[in-house]
């Protein structure tokens, strides 16, 4: 597993199970930046392509985490027109977050790739997420001697 790399992490909505994604730094901040309502001064790249599908006309209707292969995750952006472009599930998200679009993904890759968190453990998750909310790489750092 890669270390001090940000994880997404996605819950199935009529389920229990969890889909950890390893994204990178700048994808993991466009994504907060969404998440928090953060708004820079200058559009940063997931803010100018919504703000050119929507100058276009272009709805994005649906994102979808397509496949799994040897821990890279695919990801399929769906437009109103039926038209589908490839992109990495991190700038899949982050312009989801933007746009108020659905994330789905295949019942293959949560099989594959899912953590199965039983409800009565949902606590200690949310625990988890808020330790991970407040850590920082200092913590872990070993006194020299």
């Amino acid at each position: 597993m890669p270390s001090n790399q940000p994880i997404v992490l996605l819950r199935e909505v009529s389920g229990d199970r969890y889909l950890p994604i390893w994204i990178g730094a700048v994808e993991a901040t466009a994504i907060a930046f969404a998440q928090q309502g953060v708004v820079p001064p200058r559009p940063l790249t997931h803010d100018l392509m919504k703000d050119v599908l929507e100058a276009t006309g272009n709805e994005l209707t649906e994102v979808q985490i397509t496949e799994v292969k040897d821990g890279v995750f695919f990801a399929n952006l769906v437009f109103g027109s039926g038209a589908e472009v490839s992109a990495r599930p991190s700038d899949s998200i982050a312009l989801a977050l933007r746009t108020g679009t659905r994330i789905v993904c295949a019942d293959d890759v949560l099989d594959e790739a899912g953590l199965a968190v039983p409800a009565e453990q949902e606590d200690e998750v949310e625990k988890f997420r808020e330790f991970l909310d407040q850590v920082t790489p200092e913590d872990f750092e070993s006194p020299q001697g």
